[in-house]
């Protein structure tokens, strides 16, 4: 049988690891009896853990949310990626999170084993983040957000189009995605009785937010497949669809979520779809792939291939010549 603080640690870590437990499954991990378990839960209370109990056939314990945060018990796995979350997160794309994640980190490593130690300071010796170019979100403006998608309260704000022009826009939101360099809101938009995808960091969100709403149905099943067909195709003038012989996994190496949408046909070969406002654009950005490929549609993006493969023709017939 476990010693009392050794126990009340063992039970503290089992009520973080998930939302209810019955006091029978408590007692059967603990080795103890009901009783004691109890009486435990008595000791968390006393030492400022809010541990809430409900009584009956289908009675348990829940760790609620109390007026200070109390330690956080983490495994070894936990631990490490937490550790490496917070030192990504101090050159991420949140806004003013930077110093609050490396004093986070600080006192984590402080208290990290020896044996965990070394993994993270391996794993953040390899690592060589570049600096981010992209523009940063306000991470109160993420919480508000979040706080609007959990609860289903319906968000107003000002949003900046990318010519520059602002509109007051009121959605139902549904879920933030990150790109990793960007962060996009998807929403239905009530003015305009459609679903729309909004960059978060041209966006000012009003407070407090509206009223709660009946959640609809999601635009896709798969949102991620549906953000990312958003923002690489349907932004665009022309939407391009292309055969690509190459595999599937090879091309999502070249073709980010955000330039194009990809999708398997064989062993050898897949379905790119992506978006442009410039037909030569589109023309130079698939032949740099490095494949072959059909083009689909546009129909008249044929026809600008092939002068652009004259124009590069004639340049490199035309170019002086290096011995």
């Amino acid at each position: 049988m476990l010693e009392t603080s050794a126990r009340l640690l063992r039970l503290l870590s089992l009520l973080q690891t998930r939302r209810d437990w019955s006091g029978a499954d408590l007692a059967e991990r603990l080795g103890v009896t009901g009783r004691t378990v109890r009486r435990d839960v008595d000791k968390l209370r006393s030492l400022g853990y809010p541990v809430h109990a409900s009584t009956g056939t289908t009675g348990g314990y829940r760790l609620g949310a109390g007026a200070a945060l109390p330690p956080l018990l983490l495994d070894d796995e936990e631990a490490v990626a937490v550790a490496i979350g917070l030192r990504t997160a101090s050159g991420g794309t949140v806004a003013g999170i930077e110093e609050t994640s490396v004093r986070a980190l600080a006192k984590l490593e402080q208290v990290l084993p020896a044996r965990l130690r070394g993994r993270v300071n391996a794993l953040q010796s390899a690592m060589l983040p570049l600096p981010g170019r992209g523009p940063t979100v306000d991470p109160d403006a993420l919480s508000v957000i979040a706080s609007a998608c959990r609860d289903h309260h319906r968000l107003r704000f000002d949003y900046r189009d990318r010519d520059g022009s602002e509109t007051l826009r009121e959605v139902e939101p549904l879920r933030l995605v990150n790109t990793g360099r960007r962060w996009y809101l998807v929403a239905f938009d009530i003015d305009r009785d459609d679903w729309r995808t909004f960059r978060v960091d041209r966006l000012t969100a009003r407070t407090p937010t509206g009223p709660r709403f009946t959640p609809r149905d999601p635009p896709d099943q798969d949102l991620a497949a549906y953000t990312s067909y958003k923002l690489s195709n349907s932004a665009y003038r022309y939407q391009g669809v292309f055969t690509l012989h190459m595999p599937l996994d090879a091309a999502a190496e070249q073709i980010g979520p955000t330039s194009g949408v990809l999708e398997p046909l064989d062993a050898h070969s897949c379905t790119l779809r992506a978006g442009s406002n410039s037909l030569d654009g589109l023309a130079i950005w698939i032949s740099l792939i490095g494949c072959e490929f059909e083009v689909h549609s546009p129909p008249e993006l044929t026809t600008r291939l092939a002068s652009v493969a004259a124009r590069l023709t004639r340049a490199a017939h035309n170019s002086p010549t290096t011995d």
